[in-house]
């Protein structure tokens, strides 16, 4: 998909998205490029609407973007619950499995969105895909014994490429953690991947994220589609 258009639908699902936030919510933000267009309609909302509420964040970016809106941020342990998250994902299929982590930040992006009342993701219609698995699957490992962690996976097949950044070191999360992408090509069965992943010594968190989302809005080229799990209570 062309640059240009790509970008004009990740805003178009932004802005969607920013209409869901109510005076009074606490809101997840999540983080991406997608994100940034939800922040910055938020922020405008904000400044010109007189929009109030209180946000809390998955990553140190995203609480410095919305921060600069004047938008409020706390820490997610000072609130007992989200209203809503909204949030990016690099792949989501037709059962509502999604990759994410891309942006590094899956571990914080998960435990928003399990603290959630109601998750969003907010997706370009390229990310919309038949089977996850073609986007590299983001695992997060301690670096204490990163390596053996990486042996292990390449023994299972999992094709492990620890992430860079352009230093040649590795990436960190929030967290000081690294990222591991697994090379799977496709993904037939995640929920048993997943569960081997997170009983893996080493492993802090995995970017599967499987039948959680409660509503994807994908910028579309019109107006942004609005798909909602059937799975889930809405």
């Amino acid at each position: 998909m062309d640059q240009t258009l790509q970008n004009k639908l990740k805003k178009e699902a932004g802005i969607k998205a920013a209409q869901l936030v109510k005076d009074g919510m606490v809101v997840g933000l999540g983080t991406g490029s997608t994100v940034r267009y939800l922040v910055d309609e938020l922020g405008r909302r904000v400044q010109e609407e007189g929009l109030k509420f209180t946000g809390t964040t998955t990553s140190r970016r995203t609480a410095k973007q919305a921060e600069g809106y004047g938008i409020k941020i706390v820490d997610i342990d000072d609130v007992d619950h989200m209203d809503i998250t909204i949030d990016g994902a690099d792949e989501v299929d037709k059962n509502f499995n999604g990759i994410k982590g891309g942006g590094a930040a899956l571990l914080w992006e998960k435990i928003v969105a399990i603290n959630s009342n109601y998750y969003v993701w907010i997706v370009d219609s390229s990310k919309r895909v038949d089977t996850i698995g073609k986007f590299p699957l983001p695992v997060e490992v301690i670096p204490f014994g990163a390596g053996h962690v990486i042996k292990r996976m390449e023994k299972k097949g999992y094709k492990p490429v620890l992430r860079l950044g352009e230093d040649g070191k590795p990436i960190r999360t929030d967290e000081n953690n690294y990222i591991i992408d697994l090379h799977l090509g496709r993904i037939d069965h995640p929920q048993e991947l997943g569960e081997d992943l997170i009983n893996m010594v080493g492993v802090v968190e995995h970017g599967l994220f499987l039948n959680m989302v409660d509503e994807v809005i994908v910028g579309n080229e019109g107006e942004p589609l609005i798909l909602k799990n059937p799975n889930k209570n809405n």
